[in-house]
């Protein structure tokens, strides 16, 4: 029985030991802990981390949360569990098990203030860096980068070698430069850490860097003897009128007399009719206003004004500089050398991904326009439905995964299958409406008009007017990152594929098959095709019908990524057709020109102007409206019959 008991005593040693020096720690500092203020906070800290027990971590997760709770009956710490008849159930601080039971009015609640909470964040950290939840070694990171701390050098370096993700572990690595470029023990430790950031473009390096050189304004009369970042001169580097400001503000000089002032003081100082001398009929001028207040001034009763010459001489008087608020000037150097070789990288990357966007925009206009190249720069017929078929491709996308769930499935099947609702939709419009309509453009504008509201009517009573998802794959979902300002989302990137394939198997159809070659001849002289055996009739349908099917094709693309309604169309024919013309009339490679330059010219004027989208569009379709006037043809011209026809 005795050695039973022996081995239970030994058993729990291992768990008891630890709580009971937890407990030591918390009852050395009782009233620290019980009523914590920011300033005296570290003295539970220091220790609490300093000893390693593997208990601390939670204690402090749970003290921030205001979960700890002192039980005034024998003064030792607890977790708080639940409370039922006046009764709180008491936790171990060590094991988070029952350790008894106290009445309410007997358990004190523990709610340390925001700064007591943040520097308990502070202290986590060091635990939280080597927790195996990644979430919570992000969570760690992003604390030390909002509150950077000396002490936070030594936790990052021991969890460096440990750490398994490369990205988490490039963070600390930055961290720790970071760390040693503001709080390195001396100039060469500093300088080297500022050094290894060179090139890195976080916007956390660029922050570290911009508040080591960051600085405070100086107004002296003599020379600053600090680490000057720059002298200021006045007239050159700001106003006169803004130096006397500073000064003013600095109270090193009285303040201007504002229009205001000398008002009131008039108010106040009228007797009898007049002031300073002035009747008050007569103070509707500035000029008598103005007598009236240095009459005022001479006698004591205003503040006099203060001259230009007064102001030049003041303003002569003192130095005007920044400051840096870094003592060391090799630290600012080497930290103003550093953020400006990277502000000149950010700058080449941000142009990089400005032309990326470009060329992603201009994609997605050639496969809006691709359709209409075929229909109006092939057959010369003003399609305003063309929209419509782009719409009625992404409704096609939407009612195929509406069937098959497996959206990687559905857009394999939803792909040919809007070409074929595209071509069909084509057919009828071509056989119906536009082949009675061929050589007679604005008869088929306005027909084709009619055509698009009837669609769009259509798709609102049978889908209604809210948008409707069309979901992506999840091997579509994210973006192709090259760096921190470099990205590009996969959808983007697979609609400027689609759109190479599309522009390569076009050209293959007209310059190497008999298709291509009949469409070609029926576009030049529909006559002579005719006498030659081929029919113009059927040759305007399936030109017209591959035209509406790519439509089709580019409405699925389209809506992975835009909104599905039945006005999405119409978001897309007013580019489609500048594409068509700034790109040149009939030609393929024509499309594709248009659509770089419209791509490009757009995001160019957001780049210029981000804030106002349909300013940007504005300009855009007066810039076009400017280079048709001096190449009316557009970028690729057709030369020869086809020109002419």
């Amino acid at each position: 029985m005795a050695r039973a008991l022996l081995l239970l005593v030994l058993m729990a040693l291992p768990l008891a030991l630890p709580a009971q020096e937890l407990q030591s720690l918390l009852q050395a500092h009782a009233e620290e802990v019980a009523d914590p203020s920011r300033s005296s906070v570290d003295t539970v800290l220091d220790p609490l981390v300093e000893s390693g027990l593997p208990a601390v971590a939670t204690f402090l997760a749970r003290w921030q949360d205001r979960e700890v709770v002192r039980n005034t009956g024998d003064g030792l710490f607890y977790y708080a569990g639940g409370t039922e008849g006046g009764t709180v159930t008491l936790l171990d601080i060590a094991t988070g098990e029952a350790a008894g039971e106290a009445p309410a009015d007997a358990v004190e609640e523990i709610r340390p203030n925001g700064g007591v909470r943040r520097e308990i964040a502070g202290a986590l950290v060091a635990f939280q860096l080597s927790d195996p939840d990644i979430r919570a070694r992000r969570a760690a990171l992003a604390e030390i980068a909002r509150s950077p701390d000396e002490s936070q050098i030594e936790p990052l370096l021991d969890s460096l070698a440990g750490e398994e993700d490369d990205a988490i572990r490039a963070e600390k690595a930055r961290l720790v430069d970071i760390l040693r470029a503001r709080f390195g023990d001396d100039t060469e430790t500093r300088v080297a850490a500022i050094e290894g950031m060179a090139g890195d473009m976080s916007t956390t390096v660029r922050g570290a860097l911009s508040q080591i050189l960051a600085t405070s304004a100086y107004i002296d009369t003599a020379e600053p003897t600090g680490n000057v970042a720059r002298l200021l001169r006045p007239g050159t580097d700001m106003t006169m009128d803004e130096a006397y400001a500073r000064l003013v503000n600095a109270g090193l000089a009285p303040p201007r007399i504002s229009p205001e002032q000398v008002r009131a003081a008039l108010i106040a100082n009228i007797a009898d009719g007049s002031v300073g001398g002035e009747p008050v009929s007569a103070l509707s001028s500035d000029a008598a206003r103005i007598r009236a207040y240095e009459a005022l001034a001479a006698q004591g009763l205003a503040e006099p004004f203060v001259t230009e010459e007064e102001l030049q001489a003041a303003v002569a008087a003192h130095v005007f500089a920044e400051v840096h608020d870094e003592d060391d000037p090799a630290v600012t150097d080497a930290a103003r050398a550093v953020l400006t070789g990277i502000e000149r990288k950010v700058g080449v990357n941000q142009a990089a991904d400005l032309a990326l966007d470009a060329i992603s925009l201009a994609s997605i206009y050639f496969l809006a326009a691709i359709g209409l190249a075929i229909t109006f720069g092939v057959m010369g017929v003003i399609n305003m439905a063309h929209g419509e078929f782009i719409m009625m491709g992404a409704y096609t996308g939407y009612l195929v995964q509406t069937v098959i769930p497996d959206y990687t499935l559905s857009l394999i099947v939803a792909v040919p299958l809007a070409f074929v609702v595209g071509a069909a939709a084509g057919i009828a419009m071509e056989r119906l409406v536009i082949r009675h309509l061929y050589k007679r453009p604005l008869e088929t504008l306005l027909a084709t008009f009619g055509v698009s509201i009837a669609l769009q009517q259509l798709a609102k009573v049978i889908f209604g007017t809210q948008a409707r998802p069309l979901t992506s794959p999840a091997w579509l979902n994210g973006q192709l990152a090259f760096n921190e300002i470099v990205a590009i989302s996969y959808i983007r990137v697979a609609i400027f594929v689609l759109a190479l394939i599309f522009f390569g198997l076009l050209l293959f159809i007209l310059r190497r098959t008999r298709l291509g070659l009949e469409v070609r001849a029926v576009t030049q002289n529909p006559g002579m095709a005719g006498s030659m055996g081929i029919d113009p009739g059927r040759i305007n349908m399936l030109t017209f019908a591959l035209g509406s099917g790519i439509a089709g094709i580019a409405g699925v693309a389209i809506g992975l990524y835009a909104q599905v309604t039945s006005e999405m169309g119409a978001n897309y024919i007013v580019q489609s057709f500048m594409t068509v013309v700034v790109g040149g009339v009939g030609n393929i490679w024509g499309t594709l020109a248009g659509a770089g330059l419209i791509g490009v010219l757009q995001k160019g004027i957001e780049w210029l102007n981000p804030s106002n989208t349909l300013a940007a569009q504005t300009y855009m379709i007066l810039f076009i409206i400017l280079f048709i006037q001096v190449r009316p043809r557009g970028i690729v011209a057709l030369k020869g019959r086809a020109a002419e026809a």
